[in-house]
């Protein structure tokens, strides 16, 4: 399938994807409203299919690429849902690297999530990407019914299945004892929940487009923020002013981006809502940050 461009859509069509993706219509009235954009022979599916994700578009580092090792890990998460898998990846060459604990959107560890551990392992990290979704089977394969099996889970034993995640990736045998997280959407909130909870583990911190913590709970944050916020994400951006002013307020090292004219998931390079250029900035952001701030 041809890769879609965000201006060729009505940005109402994106904005239905969006609240499609995160749950806030379910599947008939999102074929619903989308048959108001179907017209001159499009038909509503393949309207639908033409946002959705295309995996094949992800794949920047290929699983046997020489440069890494990648591999499928579990490790215990007793607060949370139990037995965790996740996908480790890591240079192939050299015994210690700063680790980077990769958290996913809100339908487990996807094809794209695993592209994006693997992209930080050619860099020279130690990359973690769990499945939320392992209490329940895993990662089912599509995005639609993995949406809605992490909609079925706990949403606290899901954050303690991620600070167990930091932990044992902090503790791990190649990690240099620096370590960072990113995220995105969900996993962008949950990178704002580690740097809250976990405050003397989390050593750099990258949030795309995640909801904000509690105010009451910013005086917990130690950790440098890198922020990268998409400048169409409204839901996301009411919120940040607000946030990025108490952590500076407070003497919280926060650096935040907004990048203009993009849809939230602009870095998920599987749907028409992936910008490359602002994709690639905010990548490039992220790596020299982490870099900087996990050595």
């Amino acid at each position: 399938m041809e890769r879609k461009q965000a201006a060729e859509f009505d940005q109402k069509v994106l904005d239905l994807y969006d609240d499609y993706a995160h749950g806030r219509l379910d599947r008939r009235d999102y074929m619903k409203r989308l048959g108001a954009f179907a017209v001159g022979g499009l038909t509503v599916e393949a309207l639908m299919n033409s946002l959705s994700p295309n995996y094949s578009w992800a794949e920047q580092v290929k699983p046997d690429d020489p440069r890494i090792k990648a591999e499928t890990v579990s490790y215990d998460s007793p607060q949370g849902g139990g037995k965790i898998s996740g996908l480790l990846a890591h240079p192939a060459q050299g015994k210690s690297f700063p680790a980077v604990l990769v958290i996913h959107e809100n339908r487990g560890l996807n094809p794209y999530i695993a592209d994006v551990a693997r992209r930080l392992a050619v860099e020279g990290f130690l990359a973690f990407a769990p499945d939320a979704l392992s209490p329940l089977g895993g990662y089912p394969g599509n995005d639609d019914d993995g949406r809605a099996m992490q909609a079925k889970r706990d949403r606290e034993e899901m954050t303690q299945d991620f600070i167990a995640a930091a932990r044992w990736l902090d503790g791990h045998q190649l990690s240099s004892g620096k370590l960072g997280a990113v995220g995105f959407c969900y996993g962008g909130g949950m990178v704002y929940q580690l740097a809250v909870r976990i405050p003397d583990i989390l050593d750099a911190g990258v949030p795309f487009y995640g909801s904000q913590p509690d105010a009451k709970d910013i005086s917990k944050i130690k950790a440098p923020l890198l922020v990268n916020n998409a400048g169409l994400d409204k839901r996301i951006l009411d919120g940040a002013p607000a946030f990025e002013a108490a952590m500076k307020q407070q003497g919280k090292e926060v650096t935040s981006y907004v990048y203009p004219g993009v849809n939230h998931g602009f870095h998920n390079d599987t749907t028409p809502r992936y910008d490359q250029a602002a994709a690639e900035l905010a990548w490039k952001r992220t790596l020299e940050f982490f870099r900087k701030n996990l050595g």
